[in-house]
């Protein structure tokens, strides 16, 4: 596990994925082992499409470079109402990922909501 010193980088690529978020635990972000690069997560966006129901989000730090499964949640339950968003990250509050770390986001109702996250790969 090699991250590069951010002071002395060779490339810094911005990204943005948006998806719908379902009940199943699957990763948005993720920095491979022996990638080389460092990620910096920017904002991340979650947006409740239906009319009429609240549901809540869980976003979960993955640190599988400290411990096997070291799961660190950023939010838990959070819930958000009908036809609205919620801003989860900024770039006050981004932080970093290390290689074997990622990012991963659900919900507890399937069809409610979905997510847009920035982030930057530095290598």
């Amino acid at each position: 596990m090699a991250a590069p010193n951010i002071v002395n980088v060779t490339a810094i690529y911005g990204n943005t994925y948006g998806a719908a978020l379902t009940s199943v635990d699957s990763f948005f972000v993720n920095n491979i082992q022996s990638s080389g690069k460092v990620y910096k997560i920017n904002s991340l966006y979650i947006s409740n499409i239906h009319g009429t129901a609240s549901a809540d989000v869980n976003v979960t730090l993955n640190t599988a470079y400290i411990t096997a499964s070291a799961n660190t949640r950023i939010a838990s339950t959070i819930s958000v109402p009908a036809d609205s968003t919620l801003v989860l990250i900024t770039k006050d509050t981004s932080f970093y990922i290390k290689e074997e770390g990622r990012l991963n986001i659900t919900t507890n109702l399937n069809s409610h909501l979905e997510a847009v996250i920035s982030w930057d790969e530095i290598n």
